[in-house]
């Protein structure tokens, strides 16, 4: 067994070592309750460390939040396949462990990597070692630096000290934040991948396809309530999440799925969460069934093992919850990852059928356009309209903007043009406003929002004021566009398995009464993928035909097209050149899909 030969040697080592792996900054050290006191590491540590035959890279590898000279890689190295019931407060280790779970460990395991040009990692440019825990559930997250900006690297992790490796995966940097991209840039977005509700085949289509540069996934990456009894698959634990084990099992229950895995082997990830990383409808103060104390605790376990598990910075923090970010992908576009869920939000839609039995929807209904109401927190506000201005400043060609919800207003306008669901960025329409105001006081071009959550697809014009002196025909008068993204295996939000024979006249009832609308699907599960240059981008949405069994296949269901300067669809005549495979389409047709 391998033993540091002092205990005043084990203390500097260890610090250092422990210091690399940035699991322990789980979010920020700068908050207490949140963070991994290395001081308490280090007293719980006997001096010894597992051997190679003792642990396995249990759950995967991967990496995100490319930079152009760095990226973060991830890894699990534990004795144990289970994950650890534990916890760490400011006074010390606290065991919260009953039954289940892995107890805190003693010892700690070390880990090291290597990352080169080639797929063998003959010529390796950075590497590092550290050491894990079961304080962090024995993650690792390294920063590997001195990279060249858009180059395809390749990575593997090993015990250290021995044979014993990882598989390997492939990563990638971004261009300079000034550099002319060489080639157009393809990303793949995601929202909404519920492990219980089908086969994560949206990630395995881009898998066998190899189609991405880099993987956006804009929340709901768990699900944290029990699966249901008919529902084809069960995370574990089974039984709604609460605390820091049930968690981090959910999470290491969906990083099993072998597409999922493979996803974050072969691409880098950009993630940010919804509400289902810690509770449905989540706010600043609550959710649909959690609120007080309680909730407090709940959130602040979900925050703690998101930040232990998925391959993302450490975000430079005021605060113990920021999780938005921004990226510059050189000269060609800027991605703006907002959290319009976790950070400060107000009150939203509460209780079954949004509010309206037994919730606040009246209480909703009447702060909608409350100036003092915000979806992000004033802090994340002030940030983001900054981060717009600069990136018009400097030139960058597109603004993208990762958002959780639908920011365009819709309504079902049968009965009256009440807004469709207030959870959206229609509960919170002074705060919409103030993004429009920032766009077009500044005269901000290039704007594409990019939206999750509703598992379903829509495609808009961005247009402020009620569509005053909008052409839903021409889409003059629009100021930018909105993408939103059905769901990797989320149920329609007309629940369960809909025939398109009912989806597809009300996606025609929405085009219908919502000018800024131009295509909508109520039916498929799928993703889209952007192919990102400086004339144009052109967006393609998939869906996925059968989610019931491990597949590649899917159908391409509706493109778009959008051109530099003219902030709206383009029009070929019509938007998505008058043609699509689901849904509705306004001035279009509906065909079968080839």
């Amino acid at each position: 067994m391998l033993r540091l030969t002092a205990a005043l040697s084990l203390a500097g080592v260890v610090s250092a070592s422990f210091e690399n792996n940035l699991a322990y900054l789980s979010p920020s050290r700068r908050h207490a309750s949140l963070a991994v006191p290395l001081a308490h590491v280090q007293k719980r540590q006997s001096g010894s460390l597992y051997t190679a035959a003792e642990v396995n890279f249990t759950h995967g590898i991967a990496s995100g939040d490319p930079y152009a000279n760095s990226v973060i890689l991830w890894t699990r190295l534990s004795p144990t396949a289970d994950n650890v019931a534990s916890d760490i407060v400011p006074e010390g280790v606290v065991p919260i462990y009953g039954d289940e779970g892995a107890p805190p460990s003693s010892r700690a395991a070390c880990v090291e990597y290597r990352i080169g040009t080639d797929e063998a990692l003959t010529n390796v440019v950075n590497s590092g070692r550290a050491y894990t825990s079961s304080e962090v559930d024995w993650t690792v997250k390294f920063e590997a630096t001195n990279l060249q900006p858009f180059t395809t690297y390749f990575y593997r992790f090993n015990v250290c000290d021995s044979s014993k490796s990882s598989v390997v995966g492939r990563t990638k940097t971004i261009p300079t934040k000034d550099q002319t991209v060489p080639r157009n840039i393809k990303l793949a977005v995601y929202s909404c991948s519920n492990y219980p509700e089908g086969y994560f085949n949206a990630y395995a289509a881009v898998n066998a396809k190899d189609s991405a540069d880099y993987i956006l996934h804009l929340g709901d990456y768990i699900y944290e309530y029990k699966a249901g009894l008919t529902d084809l698959r069960k995370p574990l634990p089974d039984r709604e999440t609460y605390s820091l084990y049930d968690y981090r099992k959910r999470t290491a229950s969906y990083r099993l799925d072998p597409d999922l895995a493979l996803s974050h082997q072969k691409f880098p990830w950009i993630p940010v969460w919804d509400d289902h990383e810690v509770a449905d409808n989540s706010y600043k103060d609550g959710s649909k069934n959690s609120d007080g104390e309680e909730f407090r605790l709940r959130k602040q376990a979900a925050v703690r093992s998101y930040f232990e598990w998925m391959p993302l910075r450490q975000v430079t923090m005021d605060d113990s919850l920021r999780i938005w970010r921004d990226f510059s992908i050189g000269n060609l576009f800027d991605l703006i990852m907002l959290d319009t869920r976790q950070y400060n939000r107000d009150v939203t839609v509460l209780g079954p059928l949004g509010g309206i039995i037994g919730g606040n929807k009246n209480e909703v209904e009447e702060q909608a356009d409350w100036v003092n109401r915000t979806i992000m927190g004033f802090n994340q506000e002030a940030w983001f309209y900054t981060k717009l201005q600069e990136s018009s400043d400097r030139q960058a060609r597109w603004r993208l903007v990762g958002n959780q919800v639908i920011f365009s207003r819709v309504t079902i306008g049968v009965f009256n043009d009440e807004p469709f669901n207030l959870d959206q960025w229609d509960g919170y329409i002074a705060n919409r406003d103030r993004v429009y105001k920032t766009l077009v006081d500044n005269k901000i071009n290039n704007t594409v929002m990019l939206s999750g959550d509703s598992h379903a697809a829509w495609v808009s014009d961005m247009v402020w004021k009620a569509e005053e002196g909008y052409d839903e025909n021409t889409g003059a008068g629009a100021v930018g566009v909105e993408l939103a993204g059905s769901a990797v295996s989320s149920s329609s939000p007309l629940t369960g398995i809909v025939p398109r024979l009912i989806t597809d006249p009300i996606s025609k009832l929405l085009i219908k009464n919502n000018p800024t609308l131009q295509w909508q699907d109520l039916y498929y599960r799928g993703y889209f993928e952007m192919d990102i240059g400086y004339d144009a981008i052109e967006a393609q949405f998939f869906g996925i035909p059968n989610l019931k069994k491990r597949s590649t296949e899917e159908i391409k269901i509706a493109k778009f097209l959008i051109r530099d300067g003219e902030n709206k669809l383009a029009r070929n005549p019509t938007v998505g050149g008058g043609v699509a495979y689901a849904g509705a389409l306004k001035n279009g047709k509906v065909e079968t899909a080839p």
